[in-house]
């Protein structure tokens, strides 16, 4: 089976600024959203978010990787890792009810950032995560979430 590339010629991926440490465009994501820096992976506070589910993080591999069909093998359990990680810390300092994940492939799967990215959703009861719209965030609107998921991870250990 032939898996295309969706990218378009010259894409300049934003994950890869962010795993990278470069500075945030605009309001985009910036190094205080990063809550995991590993050699492998990163987690970091999205910069859109839904209107009830607030805080919401994506997990990277550090490697440019586009979809989840190359993902090699020896990046799958650091990235799993992450995300229990990081529903952990959430379920604790933000009180959440559950925890959901979702992860997107090609167009027709609603990938739109070809770079695999795993996001892990704080769940509340009755927040309609799946019938709302996101929204663009400010990074003084996400620092406070990326430092309770700070404290909350280093708890963890």
């Amino acid at each position: 089976m032939q898996i295309l590339s969706h990218a378009p010629e010259g894409y300049v991926c934003p994950f890869c600024r962010i795993v990278a440490g470069g500075p945030a465009v605009g309001d985009g994501t910036c190094e205080a959203d990063v809550v995991i820096r590993t050699p492998l992976v990163t987690a970091f506070v999205a910069s859109h978010w839904w209107p009830n589910t607030p805080g919401h993080v994506l997990i990277v591999p550090n490697q440019h990787i586009e979809h989840l069909y190359t993902v090699p093998d020896h990046l799958a359990t650091p990235i799993h890792t992450a995300s229990r990680s990081v529903a952990l810390a959430m379920k604790a300092v933000y009180n959440c009810d559950g925890i959901s994940t979702r992860q997107h492939n090609e167009p027709a799967g609603n990938q739109d950032v070809w770079h695999y990215h795993l996001h892990v959703f704080p769940r509340f009861h009755g927040d309609n995560l799946y019938g709302t719209r996101r929204r663009a965030t400010t990074p003084a609107e996400r620092l406070p979430y990326a430092e309770l998921l700070r404290s909350g991870l280093r708890d963890l250990n």
